[in-house]
């Protein structure tokens, strides 16, 4: 498990290994917010306990796009990890069956990389579907495709622990940390079907 980092107006920016997160709190440019006291680095000279959440001491900017690029692991995830044509969900794939990226239209028939022409699909649905519209293959997603809420997706494909989950949701709302518990409750239960098969 990681660490979380906060910018210094506590907002949540990425998980971090757990040594580069000490040399932060060492070089005095963040400071430790949760700690686990189960365990403890020591050096020569220092004793210090396993930072779960630190504060960076200065404001850094982190520029935002309007636009949230599309990328498989969101779209992954804002899919639930499932094949939007068969529903099968990636535990569930054998062989040389894998999820990739669809287009719903076509980027060869007009079709744009957008979040709202993208579906997650396992690669014989993909490869079945080919070049056609939707209508034309009998092919429907199960779910209309939409530009997800980034900020639930950027925390869903990471793994948080409940100390650190409170610090995103004192940032983002209890709606979002809502949503994280949601996604990782389905997560969860697919891995133990998946597990159980």
């Amino acid at each position: 498990m990681g660490c979380l980092a906060l910018n210094a107006s506590f907002e949540p920016l990425t998980i971090l290994p757990i040594e580069r997160a000490l040399r932060l709190v060492i070089d005095r440019k963040a400071e430790i917010l949760e700690v686990d006291v189960a365990r403890v680095f020591r050096s020569a000279r220092q004793e210090m306990p396993c930072p779960l959440v630190i504060r960076l001491v200065r404001f850094v900017h982190v520029p935002r796009r309007f636009r949230r690029q599309v990328t498989n692991t969101f779209l992954f995830a804002r899919d639930s990890y499932r094949c939007q044509y068969c529903g099968r969900h990636r535990g569930d794939l054998r062989g040389r069956d894998y999820l990739t990226r669809d287009h719903v239209v076509p980027i060869s028939r007009g079709g744009e990389n957008t979040w709202r022409n993208v579906v997650t699909a396992c690669s014989a649905c993909n490869n079945r579907k080919a070049n056609h519209l939707p209508a034309e293959c009998g092919m429907h997603p199960h779910q209309v495709p939409a530009e997800p809420n980034y900020v639930e997706l950027v925390w869903a494909v990471r793994r948080v622990t409940d100390v650190q989950a409170k610090y995103i949701a004192m940032f983002y709302g209890e709606e979002v940390l809502a949503a994280l518990q949601r996604h990782h409750t389905a997560e969860a239960a697919d891995a133990h079907r998946v597990s159980a098969a």
